[in-house]
């Protein structure tokens, strides 16, 4: 029984060092990071307004190019104009966007709009996502134009071959729209630009009804003779954004890189390499948030000379996805075309899958972080999302399907606890070996050992179900933070977010108080204690007392304190995390006192309530402690001779 306790001491124990690490060094983290992102917002937005901001540019890749942003040899491609006049100075996102001629984009899921000087994608905000949970709240701003506090931006062109001075589009080149209106699914756009030197480039731009841009750059050839250049496309990103910051959540560069598989850096990865550059066909590649993402989607035939780049600009940091294509050399009065697609929206898996399937890409669907559980985790959602659709409420599901892998999961419960039944039958025989082996450990153990064969009991057979359990209920969790499905979710009575920490607090009795705990210098976080995290921290506690005390008195702290030190780490955790674990709790309560009631071992729920509150304990032969009493220790020695 000892060794089956270390066990599940060695597992609780594990996992508290996780969340603690999380909690304690993770959430402070986060906080500091969030305070840092105000501070630069508010000053940035103090600044004055200038129309014409210059913009800041994104490097365009260059072939043969080895360190992004190297200043381009002579003759291999002309300097990107747009520096800033001011290094790291900044306008409001307003602004900047007034100031420069440009295209609405108004379809049932973005607002936006195309900048026609440089023929960049850098507005879009996202109009099925809000940024609280009140419905007039500002909508999700995804994509924003170079100059303003958070420039973040996808372009495309052709650049120069090696010695090439083809005069091509850059960032200053303002391009023509034929004809006017906005750009709407089944309404495309087209572009032109006039190089004056023979060459007419044309773009056509469509959007469809989700989140998916597509790009067809071509140019005609005037000048008679060829011309050779490369088609690119780029996504950059000004400054590190604020991040969550959790281990199993990936925030930073991301993409497939054919048969290389998948490539996941992080903002302080590339910082640290600076490029990290993949000749592969077959690929996709972007910069990703928890639940937003914008991606490059070559055609899955292309061969492309990919990049993962940082940079220093302006006083902060640029970071950078981009490819380059094969060259396309265009004869006299003929035309070279290239494609490229934009995804910029929301990380919804059934939008996600469909492009995946529909465009036949590499793996997109990992643009979702499913995890090490893959097969697991998305199988998961899967089940949560049916159930989601039937009743209309996201944490309903959640209810469910712990209740459905508690039913699949019950027969190696049903084994674990027999197992725990076995073991509870041989106590007293184990609290006499190590009364006669007190003063010899080896003894001891090989004693037990005898007594275990001898019964005919594995010791750790009532862990190992429990152990194959833990990969599904991690996956559950994963499921439960990273799907932007439970983003905004309500619940029942006042929790409106599932995806969001339960908003209220003991320390204000629940709302009656109207003082803010979170105001509090230092500790503030750690008083936000709600009802759901005290549900669920009394739902462990019964899951603790069900078992009998550990004999170990260190043991039996770290159990009897496990539940308050869960109730406050978990406080901060999303609701429906929260949810899940309180009703799992439930569920384990119940099955456990189901399965040892059916085989008939002692349910100690209600001998250790009593001796919890201190009422006096009924005496328990099998589980009275070897020096209560000299009586009972008198006892058990006849009932060992007899």
């Amino acid at each position: 029984m000892n060794d089956q306790k270390n066990m599940f001491l060695a597992i609780g124990l594990s996992l508290l060092v996780i969340i603690g690490w999380q909690y304690f060094v993770g959430g402070p983290q986060l906080e500091r990071q969030r305070e840092e992102a105000r501070l630069r917002q508010a000053q940035q937005q103090a600044q004055q307004a200038a129309p014409g901001a210059p913009a800041q540019p994104g490097t365009v890749p260059q072939p043969g190019t080895a360190q992004p942003g190297a200043t381009p040899q002579p003759g291999a491609a002309p300097a990107i104009p747009g520096q800033p006049t001011v290094p790291g100075q900044s306008f409001t996102r307003d602004a900047v966007l007034a100031a420069s001629p440009r295209v609405p984009i108004e379809t049932d899921t973005i607002r936006g709009s195309i900048s026609l000087r440089g023929g960049r994608i850098d507005d879009v905000s996202l109009i099925k996502y809000r940024e609280t949970v009140n419905p007039n709240s500002p909508p999700i701003v995804l994509l924003a134009p170079s100059g303003s506090p958070h420039p973040f931006y996808a372009q495309f062109g052709w650049t120069n071959a090696a010695g090439g001075k083809v005069k091509v589009p850059d960032d200053n080149t303002v391009w023509t729209q034929q004809g006017a209106g906005a750009l709407r699914t089944g309404s495309p756009i087209t572009l032109t630009f006039d190089n004056g030197e023979g060459l007419e480039f044309r773009r056509i731009i469509s959007v469809d009804e989700n989140y998916l841009f597509s790009v067809e750059d071509s140019v005609v050839n005037r000048t008679g003779e060829p011309v050779t250049l490369y088609p690119y496309a780029l996504i950059s990103r000004h400054g590190k954004p604020e991040i969550l910051g959790y281990f199993i959540l990936h925030e930073g560069l991301i993409g497939v890189m054919g048969d290389q598989g998948l490539q996941e850096f992080t903002y302080s990865d590339i910082e640290s390499k600076k490029q990290v550059p993949f000749s592969v066909t077959n690929a996709w590649l972007g910069i990703t948030d928890k639940y937003w993402a914008a991606t490059l989607l070559p055609e899955t035939n292309a061969k492309v000379q990919a990049s993962f780049s940082a940079r220093d600009l302006n006083n902060r940091k640029a970071y950078q996805t981009d490819y380059l294509l094969d060259p396309v050399t265009i004869a006299p009065d003929g035309t070279g075309s290239a494609r490229a697609r934009l995804f910029a929206g929301a990380k919804e898996v059934s939008i996600v899958d469909g492009y995946d399937t529909a465009l036949k890409l590499n793996r997109f669907e990992l643009l979702i972080d499913w995890g090490w559980f893959y097969f697991i985790t998305k199988p998961l959602f899967w089940l949560l999302d049916f159930f989601f659709r039937y009743f209309g409420n996201f944490g309903v599901a959640i209810l469910l399907v712990t209740v459905v892998i508690k039913i699949v999961f019950f027969p190696l419960a049903n084994k674990s606890y027999v197992s725990m039944a076995k073991m509870k039958a041989v106590q007293p025989q184990m609290l006499q070996i190590r009364e006669r082996y007190a003063d010899d450990k080896v003894k001891q153990q090989q004693a037990l050992m005898e007594l275990y064969k001898q019964e005919r009991i594995n010791p750790l057979a009532g862990c190992l179900p429990i152990l194959i359990q833990i990969p599904v209920f991690f996956a559950l969790y994963k499921v439960l933070f990273i799907t932007i499905e439970m983003r905004h979710a309500p619940f029942f009575g006042w929790i409106r977010d599932l995806a969001a920490p339960d908003p209220t607090t003991i320390f204000n009795l629940f709302g009656l108080i109207p003082w803010n705990p979170a105001n509090v210098p230092v500790i503030g976080l750690y008083l936000m204690i709600g009802v759901w995290p005290i549900i669920m921290g009394i739902t462990m506690w019964f899951q603790m007392k069900l078992n009998p005390s550990p004999p170990d008195p260190t043991q039996k702290m770290i159990f009897d304190w496990m539940p308050f030190i869960f109730t406050i780490m978990l406080a901060s955790f999303p609701a429906g995390l929260v949810i899940y674990w309180a009703w799992n709790n439930t569920l384990s309560v119940l099955q456990q006192s189901y399965i040892m009631k059916k085989h008939g071992a002692k349910i100690e729920l209600w001998d250790n309530l009593r001796e919890t509150f201190g009422m006096k304990k009924a005496a328990v032969q099998d589980n009275q402690p070897p020096t209560e009493k000299k009586k009972g220790k008198e006892g058990k020695e006849k009932q060992a001779q007899s």
